[in-house]
């Protein structure tokens, strides 16, 4: 029996609650209780969206970046934050936005800071820090100096960014593992099947920046083995809490890696293979290709693969990967708003799953993160082209009904493939995607 899972739902919420909440927070709207709430409800709304999932991702959710947060998990923070005694995520959201210092905004603009409701207790409000109460060094807080923001950049080939982690030659990790346990603790409570996700100890320096002026060439995989004994913290605290399999994302493997980052692939995963729990390694964004098998052969529990961008790694991984081992594959398309061709998936996926029997899991190719959440919304399209297409809980329809195809055989699902196949050959011969003059003029 293939199982079903998902690596990620988007957070922004079916009618960008999040944004709006954030928004509001920022401008001094609302209160830091008011964003959480949003925050704790977007979570409910959409662990109850993949409820039909096996393995429900816990922790994907941010008000940020995931990659901010791991570096907060981490205890991995920029030295000029990490003095402020105020709120944690006023903190965060200064590393996220930066803070300008008083009176430099250009006249009649508001500050980029974080500015907190009135009333609220917090050193972020203007010109209101109280040194003598707080303890704090003169100079610490950005309300005198500012803070600049930490660098932006492109995950990977997406159009979604992330905040870079700073590393230096004196950078150290210390575990706060309160985020993961409590989103964990929300979800158990709402009987999710949960499954933590974490960002992989050697992506996480992959994806980072030496900010150190004394030592600019500083080897970033120099600081594994600082980094490593906190992975296995975390990794033991999700054991300890009961958890059964945790997602580690590892997306540099569909990158060119050089002897020294493959070995430390190598050396961290052996590393964290002395905790008790099952890891599903995942990949995404591209094909393994010559990482092929150093991924499969990696002492982890399972392994994601990228079966749309990295389909042609399959079949090579089913001689590759040990015979006790989960393969999942992504075969929904995480990155694109169009319908999935089921029954051209159910041809080449039957065989695999006769091949791997319980050891297949289902997942789309990458988070859901990049697409929107429920073609339901939209209520201004026409019906030709919604029938086209799939956001992220239509996605999520369509990989169940491929796991009971399966399961349980084409004919269980054969009216739901019918009106797939309808639908996927409308879009093929319709004249908006084949424009007879556009063909004319190629000709």
């Amino acid at each position: 029996m293939a199982s079903t899972h998902s690596l990620g739902f988007p957070r922004i919420g079916a009618r960008r609650e999040l944004k709006f909440a954030l928004e509001a927070y920022w401008r001094g709207e609302s209160s830091r209780e008011a964003l959480q709430q949003v925050g704790a409800e977007l979570r409910s709304r959409h662990w109850q969206d993949q409820s039909g999932l096996d393995w429900v991702p816990v922790g994907d959710f941010s008000f940020y970046d995931q990659v901010l947060d791991m570096s907060f998990t981490l205890g991995n923070l920029p030295a000029r934050v990490r003095g402020y005694a105020g709120d944690d995520l006023d903190n965060y959201f200064r590393v996220a936005r930066g803070r300008s210092a008083p009176g430099t905004e250009p006249a009649g603009q508001e500050s980029q800071a974080v500015v907190p409701a009135s009333g609220q207790d917090s050193t972020l409000a203007e010109g209101s820090v109280d040194k003598a109460a707080c303890g704090c060094e003169p100079g610490t807080h950005d309300v005198e100096a500012g803070v600049a923001a930490g660098e932006m950049t492109k995950w990977f080939d997406t159009n979604y960014h992330y905040i870079v982690p700073e590393f230096g030659a004196d950078t150290t990790f210390r575990l706060d593992p309160s985020r993961i346990l409590a989103q964990l603790a929300e979800a158990r409570a709402q009987g999710v099947a949960a499954k933590p996700v974490l960002l992989g100890p050697v992506s996480y320096l992959a994806l980072g920046k030496v900010r150190d002026a004394a030592h600019p060439n500083l080897d970033r995989l120099s600081l594994l083995p600082r980094l490593l004994p906190v992975y296995t913290e975390l990794l033991q605290v999700l054991a300890d809490a009961g958890v059964e399999w945790v997602q580690v994302d590892e997306p540099i493997l569909v990158t060119e890696l050089s002897p020294d980052w493959q070995h430390a692939l190598n050396l961290a995963y052996h590393h964290l293979k002395s905790v008790r729990i099952k890891v599903l390694l995942a990949t995404y964004f591209g094909p393994l290709k010559e990482n092929a098998w150093l991924a499969a052969n990696l002492p982890v529990a399972g392994l994601h693969l990228d079966a749309i961008r990295g389909r042609e790694d399959a079949k090579p991984l089913l001689n590759l990967l040990p015979t006790h081992k989960v393969l999942s594959l992504g075969v929904i398309d995480g990155r694109n708003i169009w319908k999935t061709d089921l029954e051209a998936v159910l041809d080449w996926l039957e065989p695999v799953a006769a091949r791997l029997g319980d050891r297949l899991w289902l997942a789309p190719s990458c988070s859901l993160l990049h697409v929107p959440v429920d073609l339901a919304s939209e209520d201004g399209l026409d019906a030709e082209l919604k029938s086209w297409l799939a956001f992220a809980r239509q996605k999520l329809d369509e990989l169940c009904l491929l796991a009971r195809a399966i399961n349980e055989g084409r004919d269980a699902v054969r009216d739901e493939l019918a009106a797939n196949r309808q639908a996927i050959e409308s879009r093929r011969r319709s004249p908006r995607v084949h424009n007879p003059a556009v063909q004319a003029a190629l000709a």
